[in-house]
């Protein structure tokens, strides 16, 4: 995703805030001090559009989740790797680069930092209206958190 664009959604969105507010992410167990803070919020279609930035300290993930809805994803800082259900990497995501996460209970992933300095991620979610962020799912069996 180029700067212009990422510039021009946090805009866009930020033009249309409704709520905002710093939270813990919605994954079980997401490691301690994984935060998300709300940037914008709105609904149109019966869609929400959410964009938030979430940290992820060295060391730590999301832990293992699912989405009601498509995420898109622009790495601010630090790599982000990430894992599905299959114990498998399905992508590593450096600053720079952008990420989508599909939706569905089928999709189970964590996010996991495995550097030394902290991932920062600006992600917009596309939920159906009301959906919560995430649904937390089990370890599928992997021998990482």
């Amino acid at each position: 995703m180029s700067k212009r664009m990422r510039v021009g959604m946090i805009a866009a969105f930020a033009a249309t805030a409704t709520l905002a507010g710093v939270t813990t992410a919605e994954a079980t167990p997401s490691g301690p001090g994984v935060t998300g803070k709300i940037i914008s919020q709105t609904t149109v279609g019966g869609k929400d559009y959410i964009l938030r930035r979430v940290t992820i300290p060295a060391g730590e993930s999301t832990g293992w989740h699912f989405h009601h809805g498509t995420l898109y994803g622009y790495v601010e800082r630090g790599t982000l790797s990430h894992f599905d259900s299959t114990c498998e990497s399905n992508g590593v995501h450096e600053a720079g680069t952008a990420l989508t996460e599909p939706s569905g209970a089928q999709n189970v992933h964590i996010g996991r930092n495995l550097g030394t300095t902290p991932v920062v991620l600006h992600v917009l979610y596309v939920l159906p209206h009301g959906a919560p962020l995430s649904a937390d799912a089990p370890n599928p069996g992997c021998d990482f958190q």
